[in-house]
């Protein structure tokens, strides 16, 4: 089998199976000047590439959501880990005057009003870990946007709480 025929098989480019031929990932020999590849030897890493490690379980814990920035807050019984570092709604880019006013605001790369990006940012008090029940909650701050939704800030707020708790 030559290089293109390989690839073809492998879904990679005729670069990576030189590559894989030259450090000897998959079982080949150079007949004049070009690779001859084993069937088997690139089955078995075709193989290799297919297996997925199962995704790990994303476990809420006090030690996880202060290793991610969160402070903890223990009084009269509760027990929270306060998330500051999202409170902003991921996907907002907000430039400011030296004043502290809004002169940019975008959201996801689209360009969205001052005003609007003024109560995207104002849209979220607290972001913050319950250790009872082991759940993350939002307290809404007193801005109501127009271009997206509670749910669909509380979507965000939370994927980006578990993505940064899975990269741990």
């Amino acid at each position: 089998m030559n290089t293109t025929t390989a690839a073809t098989e492998a879904h990679v480019t005729v670069a990576t199976i030189r590559d894989w031929c030259r450090r000897g990932v998959i079982a080949a020999t150079k007949t004049a000047g070009r690779w001859v590849i084993d069937h088997v030897s690139l089955a078995a890493r075709i193989a290799i590439g297919k297996m997925r490690r199962p995704a790990r379980a994303v476990v809420y814990t006090v030690e996880a959501m202060t290793a991610i920035g969160g402070r903890r807050w223990q009084k009269n019984g509760m027990d929270r880990v306060y998330l500051n570092g999202f409170t902003i709604v991921p996907g907002l880019e907000l430039d400011h005057y030296k004043s502290g006013s809004i002169c940019y605001a975008a959201l996801d790369g689209d360009k969205v009003s001052n005003a609007e990006g003024g109560r995207l940012a104002c849209a979220v008090d607290k972001v913050y870990f319950d250790n009872t029940d082991g759940k993350v909650y939002i307290k809404w701050g007193w801005g109501n946007p127009r271009s997206l939704d509670r749910d669909e800030i509380a979507d965000r707020v939370f994927a980006a709480v578990r993505a940064a708790v899975a990269a741990l």
